[in-house]
Formats: C-alpha cells, structure tokens, sequence
C-alpha cells in the first residue's frame, strides 16, 4: 500500500479511487492482488493499522457474497489467512462485522474447492479451512479444520517431495509453500484446542523443505529461475528462515554440491562459483500450468554475481509474451530448429513434454560435474537427444552439448543485465559490475552476442544479453574461465 486506498502490484500502481474493487483494464492476477490483504502482515504494517481498518469495513461493504473477483476461491483463501494473521498478531483487530463476513467466506470455500487445479490452489484451500477452524469455535469450525486437515494429509505427501522441493518445481512456489507451511504451524500454536494435525504432517519435512530452497539459493540470497519464478512475491530465504524459526529452531543450511534427485535439480560449488541446473522433467504430469520449457537448463553466481541466468517470469495470463517467456529459447539451454523442447501453449498449458534421461553427478575435492540428457525433441522430423554436461572446477567451467538429430541447433546463454559481454579476438569478454572479467571460449563454432530481456519480477522488463552458439556436427564446446 502507498495510500489509504492506493496500491502497487506486479510493479503497476492502482487506487480504489474511482475504480473499485474490480477495476477494468487491469488483469486477473493485478486484481487477485487486490484481494489478498497481503499488506496486513508486511513489514511496518503496525503503522498502517487506520488505513487496514478502513480498507477491511470497505471491502466488505463493496463486494457482497458471491460478487467480484474476491469471491474466486484463490484469493478469498489468501484473504482468510491475512485476516487471521493480522488479528492474531496483536497488530489490529478484526470488527464484529469482518468477523461475520469472515465466516461467510470460509462458508462459500467450503462449496468451491479448486479440486480441478489441485496443486497450490487446492493446497492453500485447505490451509484457509485449517487456520478458520481453528480461529473459530463450534461444530461448524470443527468441520472446517477436519475438511482442511483431510486435503492436507492427501496433498503434503504428494506436493512435498522426498528430497523437499515443492512438487510444481519453481524456487517461488516453494517459498510459498514454506510460508504456508509455517503458518500451519504457528497457527496451530495460537488454537485453544491444541490440534496437532498440521505438526504430524508438515513438521519433519520443514527442515528437507528448507534446505532444499538453500540449494537452489544464489549467493546474493534470492531463488533461482526455474518454471515460474521471479522476485519479491514470496519472502525471502533469509526471511523464511528467520520465520520458521519461531516454529522450530533449524541450522541455516550449507548446500555445498548436491544432487536433487526427486525434484530433477543439481546445485554446483567451486570456491568463487554457483551453478544451478535443471536435470529432471518439467513437473507432474497433471500439472503443468508453471512449467517452462527450461529442460537441462542452468543459472551461474561468481563472486557472487548472478552471470548466466533464465530469463524469468513478468506476467501470467494469455498472451504471446508469456508464451515466448515460457518456451526454451528465454533460458540457458540449447534449442533446437527454433522449437521448443516441451510445448508450451496458451498461458498454463503444455502438450508433449521432454522427460529427462540418465542424470548423474560426480564430485570430487577439487571439481564437480553433472550430465543429463532430455527427449523433448524426438517428436520433430530429424529430432534426437540433447545431452548436456557441465564441469566445475577452480575458476573454470566447461560446457559440452551434444545433439544427436539433424535439425539445426544453437546453445543459448542469457546474461544477466548487470554484466556485459564483447567480442574481440575471437573470443567473448564478459564484464562484472566490480570490474572482473570472465573469458569465454569455443573450439568449434562463432559465439555470437544477441539482444534479449530479463523478468526478474512480475511486470518488469530490463534489457540483457544472450550468447549464442550454433552445434556445428551437432556439438557444442563452451569454456568459462575468471
């Protein structure tokens, strides 16, 4: 919030004044933002406790039971949490009449459950009915807490996976998760009942849960760009650390070099050096609205610096932006003919997919190395297999693709927009902000240096580089040293 009934989401300002609670011309996700109250619990929201108030009795007011997009289950869910929190932490209080309304919602939930999303819609749903429960008194809550406590005990062994990570596969969603998880927790703490539902389910995975965000951390403390992903929708790692920690005191995770295996993720250390890279499929195969097209992707920190990157993630909806932003040619992989390696179409949807093949990872004292190969494009007339394979060592990484169709290919590095990349002597300079330099190499082929865009946050558009490297023979030989 910036005023009273003034607003900034997906880095777009909006005001209640003049036009309401479900204003036109702008898009579903900017109005689902205005519905959640997340700024209830933001940081120094005890000074904003007026205008919270005022905002509360008017949202009530304005948007009657099942009318506007309030009332669409996602955001109503968000919004019942927001509201408990708020008035549990002692930093406002919810009126006799946010309080009636408050039941009516949870009421409405109860009979549109996103049982035909599933994943976090449906998982969020049940934390709503969970939290209700336990807000409230009587038979009704009862019911609620025991709806919600049942969708969970079916979800977290299926969302959560053995290794940790949230199941659709994105460093963002798995941050929200954490935070569900925790407020789980914290909120069965505050319950006069004492439940211990959540804590049988969620809290010996909240530790894996961590440390899994831990590995796919970059070193400047901010997730990686995996599926869907950008900054400053979930909290921090730092910050959902610090909060989990009033559940459960955990150590702060020390990934080192480690190989994901349930998620399809690896994480790559050497002195000055973080490599992240995606060697497993796109995420569940009922379930891929987040999926991008990113199979044997990868992100590069040095001296921890973000150098190559995935291009992230600015907007949802339909359009041919989020289509483009979605298809392989916006990440750090090879693509193939201009096609993409799984097919990724409309806004949340993908046909045929590439399944990651024989992902392994050595390590060794004084290097690491990981290989994966992917099928996505045997579905094209003269497709083959990608393999792709990276090696680590001190202040030297090297690259190997290997393309086994007949299609013309290219390797692509997207470079972040604070570093800069020349071409001189037949070889690619980049430049970090401190002055470094990093020399890129290739035996075979001409690097070429490409105009791109970078989405690090939902609405933001910034201006990069990508190297491009086409697979003569079908191989590709890229050498990084600094």
């Amino acid at each position: 919030m910036t005023g009273a009934r003034d607003f900034i989401f997906l880095n777009e300002p909006g005001s209640l004044d003049p036009a309401g609670w479900n204003p036109e011309g702008k898009e579903l996700l900017w109005r689902y933002n205005l519905h959640y109250f997340e700024d209830l619990t933001a940081f120094g929201a005890e000074q904003r406790v007026t205008w919270h108030e005022a905002l509360i009795e008017d949202w009530i007011a304005s948007n009657p039971p099942a009318t506007g997009t309030g009332w669409a289950s996602y955001p109503l869910s968000l919004r019942v949490v927001n509201w408990i929190k708020w008035h549990n932490s002692g930093i406002g209080t919810l009126s006799l009449n946010a309080i009636e309304s408050l039941s009516v919602q949870v009421r409405w939930l109860t009979k549109r459950l996103e049982r035909h999303l599933l994943g976090n819609h449906l998982f969020v749903n049940a934390k709503a009915l969970v939290i209700a429960g336990q807000f409230f008194e009587g038979q009704e809550a009862e019911e609620w807490y025991q709806l919600g406590l049942s969708i969970l005990r079916r979800e977290v062994p299926e969302q959560i996976l053995g290794d940790g990570g949230q199941f659709e596969l994105s460093p963002m969603y798995h941050s929200l998760a954490i935070e569900d998880a925790v407020d789980l927790l914290l909120s069965e703490r505050c319950s006069s009942s004492r439940q211990s539902g959540a804590s049988q389910l969620l809290s010996k995975r909240l530790d894996a849960m961590l440390n899994w965000l831990a590995a796919m951390t970059h070193p400047d403390d901010e997730i990686s760009f995996f599926n869907d992903a950008a900054l400053e929708v979930a909290p921090s790692p730092t910050e959902l650390h610090r909060y989990a920690g009033y559940v459960q005191k955990l150590p702060l995770a020390r990934p080192g070099t480690v190989h994901l295996q349930h998620s399809g993720y690896a994480r790559l250390e050497s002195e000055d050096a973080v490599l992240l890279a995606d060697i497993g499929d796109i995420g569940p195969d009922y379930l891929p609205g987040h999926a991008h097209a990113d199979t044997l992707s990868f992100e590069l920190s040095i001296y921890g610096q973000r150098v190559v990157i995935n291009s992230g993630t600015s907007r949802y909806g339909v359009s041919p932006e989020r289509a483009r932003q979605r298809g392989t040619a916006a990440h750090s992989t090879v693509c193939v003919d201009g096609e993409d390696s799984s097919e990724v179409w409309s806004g949340f949807r993908v046909a045929r997919r590439a399944r990651a093949l024989d992902a392994q990872l050595d390590s060794a004292e004084r290097s690491s190395a990981v290989s994966a190969s992917h099928d996505g494009y045997q579905r094209l007339r003269g497709g083959g297999l990608h393999r792709r394979s990276w090696d680590l060592s001190k202040r030297k990484l090297q690259i190997e693709d290997r393309w086994t169709g007949h299609l013309p290919a290219e390797s692509r590095l997207h470079l972040h927009p604070h570093v800069s990349a020349t071409l001189g002597d037949g070889r690619v300079v980049i430049t970090l902000p401190s002055g470094q330099t990093i020399q890129v190499q290739s035996p075979v082929g001409e690097i070429r240096i490409q105009p791109s865009t970078y989405h690090p946050k939902l609405g933001i558009r910034l201006d990069n580089q990508v190297l491009s490297l086409p697979l003569a023979d079908g191989t590709a030989s890229i050498g990084l040293s600094w």
